[in-house]
């Protein structure tokens, strides 16, 4: 049975070693010799996003990232750590589930008959550097959806030539709450390497074969007992600084029976509708299929786009939107993330990344609305 990292079968994880971190070229060139096209962070246009990646000088050394509702600014932290920063607005959603494809084209031949071509996905091992543990959560929700409920051929290719590279979150920001989903900030499995940055280099262990054997690629050493003590260390502070949280229950029930909150009326005064938290919501896949043709009307390919519960299209019906506004387009992306998502896949569908916080232009803070809206009838929200 393939891994949960989609290669081969989960390994014991072993007692981490030490990589120096003047040793770390040591794994992009690993990478290269397998045969992985590398992506990883790098500062581009005032934030920290994924990019194809050679060399560990071109990772965001000595750089932070202050976020807040609404704000989102990178600092210079005046010290060597290339991952002391919380996630940017990119998660691995965009490598494996694109933002547009073609699924199929249709032609017409000379004969008049029309044919019909399956676009495949290109194949190409990549390997993805800097993946935290809210994102390997989200991306355990998407293999559910694409690979066991509807076995998505493009994506399932792309899964399978994956190779992830996790990072211990050792500095998460003001607007994250994985501690309260359950989903970080120390990565527990799900990837098939996992570092935890240090001062003076990176503890690395491996989850399955694939990452083993890039372990063993590397030059380690031991790991020291102060070593091992400030990594566990270091993980307990990114939990305590923690200081949103959604409510330490099932909400499925609470929002459903709360349709008619006067919240709901409130928010759509401050929400412009447009999309930014559903574009990077590590778990959103909503999507639309639309048909472009060539001029000469000899060809026409079907794509698959991104698309949002917030656009009006989306609740089309029969001559009719469903959802004619924005109260009832937000309600619907907060009801089914936080609540339906628990009838299709067993979980909310939120992993506390906290990145819908950060970009929205007015800075909604879904953890607020959940719990104004579930607060038992008198209490305001729960704290």
């Amino acid at each position: 049975m393939p891994s949960a990292a989609g290669h081969g079968a989960i390994v014991m994880k072993a007692r981490p070693r030490f990589l120096p971190r003047e040793a770390l070229q040591s794994l992009f060139e690993a990478l290269a010799a397998g045969g992985y096209r590398c992506v990883g962070p790098q500062v581009r246009d005032g934030a920290i996003v994924y990019a194809d990646l050679s060399d560990a000088s071109a990772l965001p050394v000595g750089f932070g990232a202050r976020q807040a509702p609404g704000e989102y600014r990178l600092e210079e932290r005046g010290d060597q750590r290339c991952f002391a920063w919380a996630n940017g607005p990119q998660a691995l959603k965009p490598l494996l589930f694109r933002p547009q494809e073609p699924l199929w084209q249709a032609r017409r031949g000379a004969d008049g008959r029309i044919q019909f071509e399956s676009a495949a996905a290109p194949r190409e091992r990549r390997a993805v550097i800097s993946v935290r543990a809210c994102d390997l959560a989200a991306l355990a929700l998407h293999d559910k959806h694409f690979l066991h409920k509807e076995r998505d051929p493009w994506y399932a290719a792309r899964r399978a030539d994956l190779l992830l590279i996790a990072v211990d979150c050792s500095h998460p920001a003001d607007t994250c709450f994985c501690v309260s989903t359950g989903d970080g900030p120390a990565v527990e499995g799900e990837t098939d390497l996992a570092l935890t940055e240090l001062d003076r280099g990176f503890l690395v262990r491996a989850y399955t074969a694939e990452g083993a054997a890039l372990r063993d690629a590397l030059p380690l050493r031991e790991a020291t007992p102060e070593e091992l003590d400030e990594a566990e260390a270091q993980i307990a502070q990114a939990r305590q600084s923690q200081t949103r949280r959604m409510p330490d229950r099932n909400l499925r029930d609470a929002l459903f029976a709360n349709l008619d909150h006067p919240r709901w009326a409130e928010v759509a005064e401050r929400c412009l509708s447009c999309g930014n938290c559903v574009a990077v919501c590590p778990t959103c896949f909503c999507h639309t299929e639309r048909d472009l043709g060539a001029l000469d009307g000899t060809a026409s390919t079907h794509l698959r786009r991104w698309d949002s519960c917030f656009s009006a299209e989306h609740s089309y019906l029969h001559g009719r939107l469903l959802r004619p506004d924005t109260r009832t387009r937000y309600r619907q992306w907060l009801t089914h993330k936080l609540g339906g998502w628990h009838d299709q896949y067993g979980r909310s569908g939120c992993v506390g990344c906290g990145r819908c916080i950060t970009w929205c232009p007015v800075g909604i803070d879904l953890t607020e609305e959940a719990a104004a809206v579930c607060a038992p009838s008198g209490e305001g929200p729960v704290p």
